[in-house]
């Protein structure tokens, strides 16, 4: 029997695997890992190469990535020995999809600074963790990025989400040309396309998206940067032109025209402001969030930079574009939603898309959409209000393909034109105004705390039951006031009440932090 040259290298004291390249991909459900990890293994035997790929399942989607294994040998015409798993501080190659999974691969050890070469997209998709918290719950991505600089012996690191989705593609074929760009691998840029050719399926797109992303890895290379990162897109100019008709024309460039006149470190928070609520509303609606703003700028001052005003601007705009049933029906029917489901979802050539939303409408919407009068009558009467409800509050499943359920969906969207006569905006008014009237009676008393004040309204967000527990924080964190009121460390302590309010769901951590308060 031949006896494979590997094993005689074991007898002389040489390295039995010197001629074995090691690959570790780590990706999550849905972002091509077994299709990258097939893309390479063919490209290696396409180059002569034996190759073999091994995987190990993560538990669930984001507590465990799947990590796919490759280990490729020249062909001698010897049957090399493989591994079927990586080993700490033995891989050559390690691929990941989403930065947060390149952290786990250098705290696992398999990165390393001697060996690996670490190609990762530095785009996040959310942890179970973070997605769960009420307010921000992203950890810093510079945390990460700064740690795997030197945590390996070369990193290819930028954005290959994004390089996938200005081509077409998925994140599979840019991570593919990081690969190749990095030069990590013996192998020349056409055979790595050939691979794609052979593979058949959306082979375009994925071309495109392989040749952006070589690209971009190579003239990082050759500047000679260990990290790189995908260029910043620059800030596009915020055009102040628009087009329709000219009467409306000439009303949008009115309001401009008051945005101009307004301190300068004001204006791009307060056109963005503007933009939101027309779009949510019309040009009236924009004339009122404007009116709101003037006000809170009469109680506010220069030598504060304007931050009162700037405050003002992202969230009373925010607070006038609420969720309600006909927003929510207005987002699910528009042409640019169904646009970005059909390139995310990527059916096959000839296959339909089919959309099923889920709606679970409760009473108080259905009241909230009905003018202000017979809402609230029908609220104030129990055995009217629950007996409606018992036939409404059910989960609905709405297929907007078809004729019956676009139009159920579009007939709540063109309610628009009268949301001002319903009940839900009434009472969105007028919360809004208490609130704004509670920032200008504190501004001038304590500036800061008035600005933290306007700040508790990202508290207040979402629909349904989202939306009232949001509300309900809101009201809780601001009963603190009256404890605060004189102190000079009043606006850190509602500041830090309003952070204990976004750190989770229930409220135990604002609970807490209240209790606190009242032993000041």
């Amino acid at each position: 029997m031949e006896i494979d040259t590997q094993w005689q290298a074991l007898g002389t004291g040489e390295d039995a695997t010197r001629t074995i390249t090691k690959i570790a991909i780590f990706a999550v459900g849905g972002q091509g890992g077994g299709v990258l990890t097939d893309w390479i293994v063919n490209l290696a035997e396409a180059n002569g190469y034996k190759a073999q790929s091994t995987s190990v399942a993560g538990v669930a989607q984001r507590t465990g990535a799947t990590i796919y294994y490759v280990e490729m040998a020249p062909d001698n015409g010897k049957a090399p020995v493989f591994s079927l798993s990586p080993s700490q501080g033995d891989v050559d190659i390690v691929i990941c999809a989403e930065l947060m999974e390149a952290g786990r691969a250098v705290i696992r050890g398999f990165v390393t600074a001697d060996k690996t070469t670490l190609i990762a997209s530095s785009h996040r998709i959310l942890a179970v963790s973070e997605k769960i918290v009420p307010g921000k719950g992203e950890q810093d991505s510079n945390a990460v990025l700064s740690r795997l600089g030197s945590a390996s012996q070369k990193l290819v690191a930028f954005n290959m989400e994004d390089v996938a989705a200005e081509n077409g593609s998925v994140i599979s074929s840019s991570l593919f040309g990081a690969l190749a760009g990095s030069g990590a691998l013996p192998f020349p840029k056409s055979t790595y396309e050939e691979t794609i050719r052979k593979g058949g399926k959306g082979v375009n797109a994925s071309l495109a998206s392989f040749n952006a992303s070589f690209n971009h890895a190579q003239s990082a290379g050759a500047a000679g940067s260990p990290v790189t990162k995908r260029p910043e897109q620059p800030t596009p100019v915020i055009s102040l032109t628009a087009r329709g008709p000219a009467r409306k024309l000439a009303a949008w460039q009115l309001l401009l025209s008051r945005i101009e006149a307004l301190p300068e470190q004001t204006r791009e928070m307060t056109l963005a402001g503007l933009r939101k609520t027309v779009e949510f509303q019309d040009l009236e609606y924009g004339e009122e969030y404007l009116n709101h703003l003037e006000i809170v700028l009469a109680s506010d001052t220069e030598n504060e930079s304007w931050e009162l005003t700037r405050t003002a601007a992202k969230y009373i705009a925010n607070a006038m574009c609420y969720d309600d049933t006909i927003r929510v029906a207005d987002i699910k029917t528009q042409k640019t939603r169904f646009q970005r489901v059909h390139r995310e979802v990527g059916p096959a050539a000839g296959s339909q898309l089919e959309l099923t939303e889920y709606l679970h409408p409760r009473m108080e919407e259905i009241c909230g959409t009905l003018p202000t009068r017979l809402g609230r009558w029908i609220e104030v009467r129990p055995a009217v209000f629950n007996w409606l409800d018992r036939r409404v509050n059910k989960g609905r499943r709405i297929r907007t393909r078809s004729i019956r359920g676009f139009l159920s969906l579009w007939l709540i969207s063109s309610l628009k034109p009268w949301r001002r006569s319903f009940l839900r905006h009434q009472i969105e008014t007028d919360h809004l105004q208490s609130w704004r009237d509670l920032t200008l009676k504190t501004v001038h008393s304590d500036y800061q705390l008035a600005v933290e004040i306007l700040k508790c309204r990202r508290l207040i967000k979402g629909y349904s039951d989202t939306h009232i527990r949001g509300h309900s924080k809101f009201d809780r964190v601001l009963s603190s006031l009256a404890l605060l009121k004189g102190r000079k460390d009043a606006s850190d302590w509602l500041r830090r009440l309003r952070e204990a309010a976004l750190l989770d769901e229930k409220g135990d951590a604002l609970e807490g932090a209240l209790k606190t308060v009242q032993t000041l």
